[in-house]
């Protein structure tokens, strides 16, 4: 590495070895047709997915399928419930947190809908969190309702009995790790 030579006035200086500032993004968000159908959905209370000509359901929709590259413009409106397919407990603490850790975020794949979404999974402790959890969303309080996500707080367990969860590509089997080859061969099925 080179040797750094600092000009006279600051050559007696103690070096900078961490600095704290605080930091701040601020953007502007403009929602397409698609994502505008979806966020005045929530704000009426509905989770409005769209259906591609292929057949599946995008939730929230972005206009076109990403597999076939058409247009997505036919509305499903799909339910508040869904099955866990994936999740991450948090235990790390940020600045402006809004909840105690741990918590759990996950990604739900809502009932009738090809793509999962991010959302808070509460009222469930989180050891207790699993893939294939049946879950369905808690929604603020009415006069809190806004075009946005937020409407719906987090999702709760129903109890239900677990949902058959498939890793993408999969065609046949009945959860994770059942992948196509190994069925019938003694794998998962």
């Amino acid at each position: 590495m080179p040797e750094v030579t600092l000009p006279d006035s600051i050559k007696d200086a103690e070096p900078v070895k961490s600095v704290r500032t605080p930091a701040a993004l601020y953007y502007t968000f403009t929602a397409g047709q698609a994502q505008s159908r979806f966020l005045r959905a929530l704000e009426e209370g509905k989770v409005l997915g769209e259906k591609a000509p292929g057949g599946k359901v995008y939730v929230p929709a972005r206009g076109a399928d990403p597999d076939l590259g058409v247009p997505t413009t036919e509305p499903v409106e799909l339910p508040n419930t869904g099955t866990v397919t994936s999740f991450c407990v948090v235990n790390v603490q940020f600045y402006g947190q809004g909840m105690e850790i741990p918590y759990t975020s996950g990604l739900i794949q809502l009932d009738g809908s090809d793509l999962p979404i991010m959302h808070l999974l509460q009222e469930v402790d989180p050891a207790d969190v699993h893939i294939g959890m049946r879950v369905e969303a808690v929604w603020a309080d009415e006069s809190e309702w806004g075009p946005t996500l937020e409407n719906i707080k987090w999702f709760r367990p129903t109890g239900e009995p677990d949902g058959d969860v498939r890793m993408p590509g999969e065609d046949v089997g009945t959860g994770l790790g059942s992948w196509p080859e190994l069925a019938g061969k003694g794998g998962a099925s």
